[in-house]
């Protein structure tokens, strides 16, 4: 595990590792506390930063790109690329299965963050969030700028009169853990009608779907 952040008080941490599987077992405290106080500190400081990044957004669209940057997907993914999942002390029931759960990883992250804050305060908090989830804020601002997925599929439905819908499939992953590169395809009744990369697997379905609609669309 590399949280990037060093602790002055290691109990924090343990108690931000502590599932609640354990800790009924053991009857200690477990990380859900620290996973409430950490949901809120990520909110704030993602909502702090796209409000004065893009300043071209309204309101609704600021808050669709804090949902997909602080979705259970990206703190997952943001969760495996440190490790997190090998160092969660599980109780019995969740043993050997929960280290995989996105889920869990998501609540874990939150739950060190909220540790984190407790432990040096928000500037270290801010820091550590920008760390490891600002090329997936970026990325978000991609995706919710035009939806072109959407675009393509009401294309084709409404021009075939059918039901038909536009798949997506990963060609090749590329890149380090931490940088990763997806290149994807968009298919058509089976025929490849754009192709796009991403720094993760949405916003490459976004590229393909905007080489689609720019190939198709008039």
């Amino acid at each position: 595990m590399n949280i990037g952040y060093e602790f002055k008080n290691k109990k924090l941490l343990d108690v931000a590792l502590t599932h609640i599987s354990l800790a009924n077992e053991k009857n200690i405290e477990s990380n859900q506390r620290l996973e409430f106080l950490g949901d809120s500190i990520l909110s704030f400081v993602v909502a702090e930063y796209i409000y004065n990044k893009f300043t071209d957004l309204a309101e609704g669209r600021l808050t669709e790109v804090r949902a997909e940057a602080v979705c259970e997907r990206s703190l997952a993914e943001a969760a495996k690329k440190m490790d997190l999942g090998s160092a969660v002390k599980f109780g019995r029931s969740e043993s050997g299965v929960g280290a995989a759960k996105p889920s869990i990883l998501c609540d874990t992250y939150e739950a060190v963050l909220g540790a984190i804050y407790l432990d040096g305060g928000i500037e270290p908090a801010r820091e550590w969030i920008m760390n490891n989830l600002k090329s997936t804020i970026e990325d978000a601002r991609i995706t919710h700028r035009y939806n072109y997925k959407s675009e393509i599929q009401n294309f084709f439905q409404k021009r075939d009169k059918g039901t038909d819908v536009v798949n997506y499939s990963l060609v090749e992953r590329k890149g380090p853990d931490h940088m990763p590169v997806f290149k994807v395809n968009a298919l058509y009744r089976g025929k490849v009608i754009g192709t796009g990369t991403g720094k993760n697997l949405k916003s490459a379905e976004q590229a393909a779907a905007r080489m689609a609609a720019e190939r198709y669309i008039k």
